[in-house]
C-alpha cells in the first residue's frame, strides 16, 4: 500500500514532532496540576508515535525497495 506524499508528510510529522511533544507537555502539566492517570496517558500518546513511526519506516523501505527494483529494471511479477 502506497500512501500520497501528503499523508505520508503528515503521519510524519505527527509520529516525529507531534505527538512526543504532546506527551512531554502532557507529563508536565499532569504533574504540576495533579491530573489522574498522567503516566498512563503519556505512554499511551508515546506509544501510539511509535507505532505509526514504524509504521512508516516499513513503508518506507518498501517504497524505496520498489523503486531500486524499477531502476534497476525489475518489476514484480518478472523472474
Amino acid at each position: 500500500m502506497r500512501l500520497s506524499d501528503n499523508v505520508y508528510r503528515f503521519l510524519k510529522w505527527t509520529a516525529l514532532i507531534a505527538l512526543p511533544a504532546l506527551a512531554t507537555f502532557y507529563g508536565i502539566v499532569g504533574k504540576v496540576w495533579e491530573i489522574p492517570f498522567t503516566a498512563e496517558v503519556v505512554t499511551t500518546i508515546s506509544a501510539a508515535a511509535a507505532f505509526i513511526g514504524t509504521l512508516i519506516g516499513v513503508s518506507t523501505v518498501a517504497y524505496n525497495k520498489d523503486k531500486e527494483d524499477e531502476q534497476n529494471g525489475n518489476s514484480k511479477g518478472n523472474s
